[in-house]
């Protein structure tokens, strides 16, 4: 069977999940539907070892982390973040537009963050942008709600919902250290790119988000770092 027939039968029957990946128990379950739909992966899954979900917190917060993040290797992300925090006793829209662009510059942020921050700050307060609304809208929506905002593009959209609302069926396609995990899980002659990625992922839908978190374990234990800001 070639590879694109294979993968035209592995997505013939989507389920659709509505429990959000929340608990180890969950992320699990998720895990089983995957390799069941793709038994690619199940040796991938038999090394990765107890994998347990990623959550962090929602809200602005958790997008200035994002944001933050952007571009960036693992360890700079972390520091610049560190330094972003400690400017505020709580980051949120309204601490952010009482802080001047000089002190974020001096913390490390470049000027395409401060203006990322600035526009989902003006969202926030205009309602273009609802938080509490994002975990129930279908992916595509969600990351239109938040890709229509100055400065987020679609991997920090997908980041943002795989990890602060734990949507199961996500996979930022985008990301580098996916893109060489799912090269050496899949033993490609080289990392796919987005486009070949997503099309790749089509057949782990609904179970993207679990697959995302298997393939950042497994290049964690490759290159003996995380590929993800943790």
């Amino acid at each position: 069977m070639t590879n694109a027939a294979n993968e035209r039968r592995l997505t013939s029957t989507k389920p659709v999940l509505a429990e959000t990946i929340d608990s180890a128990a969950i992320l699990e379950r998720h895990l089983a539907g995957l390799v069941a739909a793709d038994p690619r992966l199940a040796p991938v899954l038999a090394g990765a070892g107890t994998l347990r979900p990623r959550r962090e917190p929602g809200g602005f917060a958790g997008m200035a982390r994002i944001v933050n993040a952007q571009m960036l290797s693992v360890q700079s992300a972390a520091a610049i973040h560190a330094r972003f925090l400690a400017l505020f006793d709580h980051p949120d829209a309204a601490a952010l537009a009482a802080i001047a662009d000089e002190r974020l510059r001096a913390a490390g942020l470049s000027g395409a963050k401060i203006a990322a921050l600035r526009h989902l700050a003006a969202a926030e307060g205009d309602g273009r942008l609802d938080y509490a609304a994002l975990p129930s809208l279908p992916a595509e929506k969600a990351i239109a709600m938040l890709t229509a905002i100055g400065g987020i593009g679609r991997w920090t959209a997908e980041i943002y919902l795989l990890f602060c609302t734990g949507h199961p069926d996500i996979l930022p396609a985008g990301d580098l250290a996916l893109r060489k995990a799912a090269q050496w899980a899949l033993g490609l002659a080289e990392a796919p790119g987005e486009r070949q990625l997503r099309a790749i992922a089509e057949a782990w839908s609904p179970w993207r988000g679990a697959a995302a978190h298997l393939l950042w374990r497994h290049y964690a234990l490759l290159r003996k770092r995380e590929g993800i800001i943790g």
